[in-house]
């Protein structure tokens, strides 16, 4: 498949897709134990940098995005982490002063800093970022709102507030917060921040398989998969996910289906109930709303639902999620979790097909039929 522009949103998006795409191609040759040296050569050839102040920097950054995208860093539980190398662009003193300042006679701002952090030279404020603590409060008082608080896009991105700035000014997330939404990954202009990747774990499950024949490997594939290929049709997408490897492709909407039926129970039963079906939103329950922890329903997610199913069909079965989300990942190595083996994204599918050569819009349709429309437009079914 041709790459262009259209697969991507930003160019830290096309060197993850790279990234993967040269750790598939080294695991298909059986050459991994040099992906770390041959990938960053391959994406940063030099001798010029092209988005850093040398090559070599970017050479190290890369190395990085490769351990990431062979499974990250295995003492950290977290599937998201901090490339700190990379993360070095972004504002660290948060207050400033903008245009907007008049040079007003009052300096409100100046009496209401606690540090004396404020000082006026020539008519305009200016803020001593060696006295700043960052308080706020001369943004406060400034009537023309001439001061201004610059966040950080990732600590911008975060909502649930876990992520602070390290001592050496880099991203410092607390693992006890989040909750592996990924929302600061995209946001991250950089690239600072990735999940990790199980590519390599669903590729070891396909390899040892030995072509479904010691057992069969399942993709249980999100709804959104409908949208996510936007150059080919969904039943291309089916066709190329088994010409990769997989035995059969399931919908995770049949489980949907399933969870609906249990939990319009469960709800009659309880009067009041939270989803259990986003993990990301089951840990912000539990991290933010303790007291609503008994609320939450007891039915597993769609995705582990189906797979559950599909392992009463044929107990030897290995389930492989593919989604869009990066919850998913914390989501399958939970202990209750016995029906997925391993999740990938869409994005790593994508890598996969390329570093496999698999044109899936050329390939014919499969049909995948197994749920309800309503199970395939759950996620947005207003409860």
């Amino acid at each position: 498949m041709q790459i262009t522009e259209r697969n991507f949103d930003t160019n830290v998006q096309m060197l993850k897709y790279k990234v993967l795409k040269g750790v598939v191609e080294h695991f298909d040759q059986g050459t991994l134990e040099s992906a770390y040296r041959d990938i960053p050569m391959d994406i940063a050839p030099g001798p010029k940098p092209t988005t850093r102040c040398c090559v070599y920097k970017e050479r190290a950054i890369i190395t990085e995005r490769v351990r990431m995208a062979m499974g990250g860093d295995k003492e950290n539980a977290n599937v998201i982490e901090v490339l700190r190398i990379a993360c070095d662009e972004c504002t660290v003193n948060r207050y400033h002063v903008g245009s907007a300042c008049r040079g007003c006679i009052a300096h409100r701002c100046e009496h209401a800093c606690p540090t004396g952090a404020i000082e006026v030279r020539d008519g305009k404020a200016r803020i001593n970022q060696e006295k700043c603590i960052e308080c706020g409060k001369c943004a406060t008082a400034c009537p023309y709102t001439a001061i201004m608080k610059y966040t950080r896009p990732c600590e911008n991105a975060c909502k649930i507030g876990a992520i602070s700035m390290h001592r050496d000014n880099s991203a410092k997330i607390d693992n006890d917060k989040c909750i592996s939404c990924g929302a600061c990954v995209y946001q991250c202009p950089f690239g600072a921040i990735v999940d990790k990747s199980f590519l390599l774990d669903a590729l070891t499950i396909m390899r040892e398989s030995e072509n479904n024949t010691k057992y069969k490997v399942y993709a249980v594939v999100a709804p959104s998969i409908s949208s996510q290929f936007s150059y080919a049709k969904t039943g291309q997408v089916v066709t190329g996910l088994r010409k990769i490897g997989f035995h059969s492709v399931i919908e995770a909407a049949l489980g949907a289906d399933m969870v609906a039926y249990a939990e319009a129970a469960e709800l009659v039963e309880k009067g009041f109930l939270t989803s259990s079906c986003c993990p990301a939103f089951v840990a912000y329950i539990k991290s933010a709303f303790p007291g609503l922890v008994d609320k939450i329903s007891h039915n597993p997610s769609p995705m582990e639902a189906v797979a559950r199913f599909i392992k009463r069909t044929d107990p030897t079965a290995k389930c492989v999620f593919v989604g869009p989300c990066t919850a998913k990942k914390m989501e399958f190595q939970q202990e209750h979790i016995t029906g997925i083996d391993c999740v990938i994204t869409f994005e790593e599918l994508q890598a996969l097909f390329d570093a496999r050569e698999v044109n899936v819009e050329n390939l014919e349709e499969s049909l995948l039929d197994n749920a309800s429309y309503y199970g395939r437009i759950f996620a947005r079914s207003g409860g």
